[in-house]
């Protein structure tokens, strides 16, 4: 369990390298050319735009946009999401080269660009338990890319766009315990850990959504089919019978589910 603690902090704080320019000129790119991506690195735990206890903002961080995830939204689901910013195809395309001067276990979970000029970076790392690189990799990565940005927006490759608001703001990060796990390809790497899965008895788009906590019994590829088990855990056991684990029944009980009725499927928090 100390482990898995460990774990969890790692996972729940954005641990991210962040980056950011701020100009007396409506345009930093046109009036520095030359030192468009310097002034802040830092590791923190703080949420960056929060107040401090003297009322006074910190560093002016976007806060990521709190609607629900989805698969591919950039997030915690994953993928890449550029909304239509006219940069970001380079900005992805170096992270992509950056990320192949690191060992092959580490990959882009996740990558946002927003109109304001912020590029959100997760790294997934495979061997890693809970998919967490180091703080040392995620800096490493961060100053990398940071380098990579700064030759190309002094040879003019990144668009005077990326200067919008004032800022340029670069996060990197782990992909968290929020992460949404695709099905099936995600779910035999956390196969050990119970898992909160949200799903439909039937594929009509007005059926009732139903959720609970389960382990991963089996995967059927040909049936496109996923196994679940009840994970010993309090929310599927039994309140009169407390301290107990799960009844025979409980654990005979089985949940066979076609890909296309799972909704969502992430890490349990609380057992973490």
């Amino acid at each position: 369990m100390a482990m898995a603690a460990r774990g969890l902090n790692t996972m729940r704080n954005i641990v991210g390298a962040a980056l950011r320019l701020r100009s007396h000129t409506h345009n930093p790119f046109l009036s520095s050319p030359n030192s468009h991506l310097h002034a802040f690195s830092s590791f923190s735990r703080h949420t960056p735009g929060e107040t401090s206890d003297e009322g006074a903002t910190t560093d002016g961080w976007e806060e990521e946009d709190e609607a629900e995830p989805k698969l591919g939204d950039g997030g915690s689901g994953g993928g890449i999401a550029l909304q239509n910013v006219p940069w970001g195809q380079r900005a992805f395309s170096i992270a992509e080269e950056v990320l192949m001067q690191f060992s092959e276990d580490i990959k882009l979970y996740a990558f946002k660009t927003t109109p304001r000029g912020y590029v959100y970076v997760r790294l997934d790392k495979l061997t890693n338990e809970y998919g967490c690189p180091s703080m040392e990799e995620l800096e490493s990565y961060n100053q990398e890319y940071k380098k990579r940005l700064d030759e190309v927006g002094a040879l003019g490759e990144i668009p005077d766009d990326l200067a919008l608001e004032h800022n340029f703001a670069l996060k990197v990060s782990s992909p968290g315990a929020e992460r949404i796990l695709k099905v099936p390809d995600d779910l035999s790497r956390f196969k050990d850990m119970p898992m909160r899965v949200c799903y439909t008895e039937y594929i009509e788009s007005n059926c009732t959504e139903r959720d609970g906590i389960f382990l991963l019994d089996s995967i059927e590829k040909d049936s496109e089919i996923c196994v679940w088990k009840l994970a010993d855990v309090r929310e599927n056991r039994d309140p009169l019978r407390k301290g107990r684990p799960l009844s025979r029944k409980q654990k005979d009980w089985r949940l066979q589910l076609p890909f296309s009725l799972h909704r969502m499927v992430t890490l349990y928090l609380e057992y973490l």
